[in-house]
């Protein structure tokens, strides 16, 4: 029938568009998948010399943040109210694990003790 072979090669011609558009897909994502992984390597090697790119340590400028601040509310999303530098605590140093009493025979339940007691 006539009508079969032109659905026939409908089909056809469909699944080599889809085949293509696919195979572009998927060279896209490859391509940008490997800026990626140069970014992040890049990102790896200045972490490891101690440097980022744009000095981590400086302040984000306030129209940034206002604005920042202003999509977060009109989302619906958390606010947080985050501290100003004044009111940071330095880290200090990690206080020192207690060392376990001795002396004190009724907390003493070590395998040494038990087997040593020949009472």
């Amino acid at each position: 029938m006539p009508g079969d072979e032109h659905a026939g090669a409908e089909l056809t011609r469909t699944t080599q568009h889809a085949i293509t558009y696919a195979s572009r897909v998927a060279s896209a994502a490859k391509e940008r998948n490997a800026r990626h992984r140069a970014d992040n390597a890049e990102l790896i090697k200045q972490f490891e010399q101690r440097r980022l790119a744009g000095s981590g340590t400086e302040r984000t400028p306030s129209t940034v943040r206002d604005t920042a601040k202003r999509f977060r509310s009109a989302g619906g999303l958390v606010n947080p109210r985050l501290p100003v530098r004044a009111e940071s605590v330095a880290p200090g140093r990690p206080k020192a694990a207690e060392s376990p009493r001795s002396g004190d025979d009724d907390e003493d339940f070590s395998q040494e003790r038990i087997m040593l007691r020949w009472d």
